[in-house]
């Protein structure tokens, strides 16, 4: 059987790390963990599971998840994200696979958890997502903090879904809302992109009209109005915040 080290990045995980490191001890021949200077109680829970723990200090969402990556022992590599966990179903299709991976690649859909309420739309389901690579043929790509994984070569899928505990309150939302936003749009910002008083007029209530009606996101009761709502939110923030540092020349 080939095979498989799972990577994780974490940063006080303390209340989520154990789930996904427990949907993985039936999968991984290697559990590593990168952690960027916890202050809780992250590793402590993760060394109680003999995983192997690496501190790296933080260089960024897709820089931390590439320096994981180049970490990993084995040549198929398996990544999660801290408040993630395989369910019982990709547990079993993936165990399948490492008798003989004939790709190059694997994707899997991804099915979120909003304020104890699994969303079906608005563009988060099923939200596929490519985790399961050859080494050397993958890396890391996006702008901070939204990054996807790229493979050279052939691409295949697995059933089952890969379980995302995302927000414990629409509070938590918006804080990540704000924290996002000025992430990217300082990211954005660096490598010479600029918003627009037309794009700032425009994006935010297309993305809404994108999110809660093509993606019907409607169908998701008054959680998916709220998310569709943040989501344009977001946009609004990201374009909003490049504005004021080409107004301000500053990154």
């Amino acid at each position: 059987m080939i095979k498989l080290s799972a990577v994780i990045i974490t940063l006080n995980e303390e209340k989520k790390i154990a789930r996904c490191i427990e949907s993985l001890l039936s999968v991984a021949d290697e559990i590593l963990v990168v952690d960027s200077l916890s202050t809780d109680k992250t590793r402590a829970i993760c060394e109680s599971y003999g995983v192997r723990f690496v501190e790296q200090k933080f260089l960024g969402y897709v820089e931390q998840k590439n320096f994981a990556l180049k970490l990993a022992s084995f040549d198929h590599v398996l990544s999660l994200d801290a408040d993630e966990e395989l369910d019982s179903t990709l547990q079993a299709e993936i165990l399948k696979l490492k008798s003989n991976f004939t790709m190059d690649g694997y994707e899997f859909n991804r099915l979120t958890q909003y304020n104890g309420f699994w969303v079906r739309h608005c563009g988060w389901y099923p939200d596929t997502k490519l985790r399961i690579v050859k080494k050397e043929l993958a890396h890391w790509v996006g702008n901070n903090p939204h990054d996807a994984l790229v493979v050279k070569g052939t691409v295949g899928f697995v059933r089952g879904d890969l379980l995302h505990y995302s927000y414990d309150s629409i509070s938590a939302h918006v804080l990540q809302t704000n924290k996002f936003s000025t992430i990217e749009a300082h990211s954005l910002f660096s490598k010479g992109k600029r918003a627009t008083l037309l794009k700032i007029v425009t994006r935010p209530p297309y993305q809404f009209f994108k999110d809660y009606i093509l993606r019907k996101g409607f169908l998701d009761g008054h959680y998916g109005f709220i998310i569709c709502f943040i989501n344009s939110l977001y946009v609004l923030l990201k374009y909003a915040k490049m504005m004021d540092m080409q107004l301000n020349k500053k990154t």
